[in-house]
């Protein structure tokens, strides 16, 4: 058994994430700091913003960073700049915000911040991050959205002879096919710059719409879309090839909303415990 050193050999990455509400009568009020703090009162609008930060931890005390102190900052500064364009500008998109957040943090913590991710509801987000490829904070933001269709594919390779794709793909390679609830996400970099003077959110939505989910929901996929169909020179849908198969076909159509916003990577879930990602390196 190794003794532990008293010096961390690397750095650490610690993530916090606070949770909090927003309220239309300003009430600050709540003590369930799992749920939320301040607590939803009346039509509060509720919100996740999770930090993480790169360092080395206090060789005495074991910690990188008191999460108290992290939680303060969030809520001190934060806080009270998101309720402020609430009141004042609430149209204002979100992403505009993050580039204060990234300088207020920075100001603050004496570590490395290497990203701040806005959960704006369970399934849409903005990150700010050191992580994302040619991108230099504050002036780029990924904002991931999830999408989900119904479709049927069935596992099998014309290469494997029919006991082999039995044996390889189990009940996947059912003649009759089987199901799944997919979801997608696409990340897509954007500078802040060009959400000053317009919201994309609808037009990707609608590229993603006409792009691949006209495609792929209520389908068979091994027949009813080419990209999949092998009589056709598709490849075989196995979650591998969706995440891929999306994520080239959506990269010219988010190009043309304009140049300068690019598709990162795609995401997909062929269940909750089953996902892919594409390209790997992009994430």
């Amino acid at each position: 058994m190794h003794q532990p050193t008293a010096k961390p050999a690397y750095p650490h990455i610690l993530q916090r994430t606070i949770r909090f509400a927003l309220n239309p009568n300003n009430s600050i009020l709540g003590n369930n700091t799992f749920a939320g703090k301040p607590t939803i009162s009346g039509l509060g609008r509720y919100y996740e913003i999770t930090i993480a930060i790169k360092g080395l931890p206090n060789p005495h005390t074991g910690y990188l960073i008191g999460i108290q102190e992290i939680d303060a900052i969030v809520r001190d500064h934060l806080l009270p700049l998101i309720a402020d364009q609430i009141a004042t500008a609430p149209n204002t998109h979100p992403g505009t915000l993050m580039p204060q957040f990234w300088n207020t943090l920075t100001r603050s913590i004496n570590h490395t911040l290497q990203s701040i991710n806005w959960q704006l509801t369970p399934y849409h987000t903005i990150e700010m991050s050191t992580d994302i490829p040619h991108t230099q904070p504050p002036n780029t933001v990924l904002i991931r959205q999830r999408f989900e269709f119904a479709a049927a594919h069935r596992l099998h390779t014309p290469t494997m002879s029919d006991d082999e794709n039995k044996a390889y793909f189990g009940k996947c390679n059912n003649p009759s096919g089987h199901g799944h609830n997919y979801q997608l996400e696409p990340a897509i970099r954007i500078p802040v710059d060009l959400l000053t003077s317009r919201d994309y959110q609808i037009e990707i939505e609608q590229a993603v719409n006409s792009t691949l989910l006209d495609q792929l929901d209520h389908k068979f996929l091994n027949t009813d879309c080419p990209w999949f169909d092998q009589t056709q020179g598709g490849v075989i849908p196995s979650i591998e090839n969706i995440a891929r198969i999306c994520y080239e076909q959506l990269e010219p159509a988010i190009a043309n909303i304009t140049p300068r916003i690019k598709l990162v990577s795609m995401t997909a879930w062929e269940t909750q415990k089953t996902s892919s990602i594409y390209p790997a390196d992009a994430h």
